[in-house]
């Protein structure tokens, strides 16, 4: 079974800078493709970044440029450096994995696991 586990959020002022990690237990986990979805308060969930099994990345337009998502297969885990952040990028983060690395990376529905999300609070 698989299982994430996010970390890293906390306060920022914008402009500021912040690393999210998540770390992946189960198995194969080169062969899943990942991601990063954010919902703020009285939003829809919404995607953020994603890492393909052959380290193909895909951004949203509102974080290109500013953001990064990279993985390290050996340790099982996948980041998101957060850089320029924005009041706007207030949300809780969640990572994601996809054993099918299917096209539609950027649809929450494409994915099967889950993490419990951590807090990103952008304020001054």
């Amino acid at each position: 079974q698989v299982q994430l586990v996010e970390s890293g959020g906390g306060l920022v002022q914008p402009g500021g800078s912040l690393r999210l990690s998540c770390t992946f237990s189960g198995r194969a986990f080169s062969g899943y493709g990942m991601a990063w979805f954010r919902q703020a308060p009285g939003k829809e969930r919404e995607f953020v970044a994603a890492i393909r099994p052959t380290v193909y990345t895909y951004y949203a337009p509102s974080v290109k440029g500013r953001f990064t998502i990279s993985r390290d297969n050996d340790m099982k885990l996948v980041y998101l450096q957060m850089s320029s952040l924005r009041f706007e990028d207030t949300a809780v983060y969640y990572c994601a994995a996809d054993p099918r690395y299917g096209g539609n990376y950027y649809l929450a529905d494409e994915y099967d696991y889950w993490g419990p999300g951590t807090q990103v609070t952008v304020s001054s």
